[in-house]
């Protein structure tokens, strides 16, 4: 496996976690948790219970005492008739302590948002689940691109494809996790009464929605470094391939000038004189001929 190939590998890891964050939190009930106050329950599911008296006014030994005729009387004023239930929310559902039992009972997130909020409720999760295709979709090219053995595999494509879907889905996400915190903020203003949190504050499976988007852009951010040093990368080896096939096919000529100035410069043998041309010249031609 090239550097390229190893590259790939080392990007397919933030890759499967962002995915496995957005699976995880997209399922989960735990993006907001805190607590409500409900008033204590009545003394006949608390059989013992401190602060009540159970009178009867019903007659007739020996029979069941009619429930109609039972009485109750509790001296707890103020926040002392009230205990503190915790709850958390998610995508789809809302779940809270059952005070009458040990587990929990749910009901719909949508039933708890006003009406005229459902949209942006939809719109949020349909960009969830857009967000989770475009990273699988980057993991599955990353995968693909590592288990290919064919020495010619466009990483160049890879690494460009992979830094759009990641960055696409990144902020998918991110305007998804907004939408999301805007609905229960107004779910906390505008909500049911027997819903309405005292105290709330962001849970697990939120940070796990943001941390697969702090990887998203990670990833993007990493592949288009690769891409952009693999780009030059080959650019330049082009330009050095077409440079040395210039060099090979031309090869420069001596201009005639330069031959002759090279003939002229050339030093004389010792001890021969030089004749000039006038020597060929008739016996009545004027001139001087000169010998050195």
């Amino acid at each position: 496996m090239d550097g390229a190939g190893r590259q790939q590998v080392h990007a397919l890891l933030p890759v499967c976690l962002a995915l496995a964050f957005s699976l995880a939190a997209l399922g989960s009930s735990h993006w907001c948790e805190g607590t409500r106050r409900v008033a204590k329950p009545l003394c006949q599911d608390l059989p013992g219970g401190l602060g009540c008296i159970h009178l009867n006014r019903g007659h007739g030994g020996g029979r069941r005492d009619d429930e109609s005729q039972a009485v109750q009387y509790i001296w707890e004023t103020g926040d002392d008739r009230f205990i503190q239930s915790r709850f958390h929310v998610g995508l789809w559902r809302s779940c809270e302590e059952n005070l009458g039992s040990a587990g929990e009972k749910c009901r719909s997130f949508q039933s708890i948002i006003p009406a005229e909020e459902h949209g942006l409720l939809w719109l949020s999760i349909g960009a969830e689940i857009l967000n989770i295709l475009l990273v699988l979709t980057s993991a599955v090219l990353l995968g693909s691109g590592v288990s290919s053995q064919s020495a010619g595999f466009r990483w160049l494509n890879v690494d460009a494809s992979v830094a759009i879907l990641t960055v696409l889905a990144g902020l998918l996400g991110m305007v998804a996790h907004m939408m999301y915190t805007t609905i229960f903020q107004i779910a906390v203003n505008l909500g049911p009464e027997d819903w309405k949190p005292q105290t709330w504050d962001y849970g697990w499976s939120y940070c796990l929605a943001w941390g697969s988007f702090a990887l998203c852009m990670a990833v993007s951010v990493m592949a288009v470094n690769r891409y952009t040093a693999a780009r030059l990368e080959f650019i330049e080896k082009q330009r050095v391939r077409k440079g040395s096939k210039h060099s090979q096919h031309k090869f420069p000529e001596p201009k005639a000038s330069e031959s002759v100035r090279e003939m002229e410069a050339a030093p004389s043998p010792a001890g021969h004189a030089l004749v000039s041309a006038s020597e060929h010249l008739p016996p009545n031609a004027p001139g001087k001929v000169s010998m050195c």
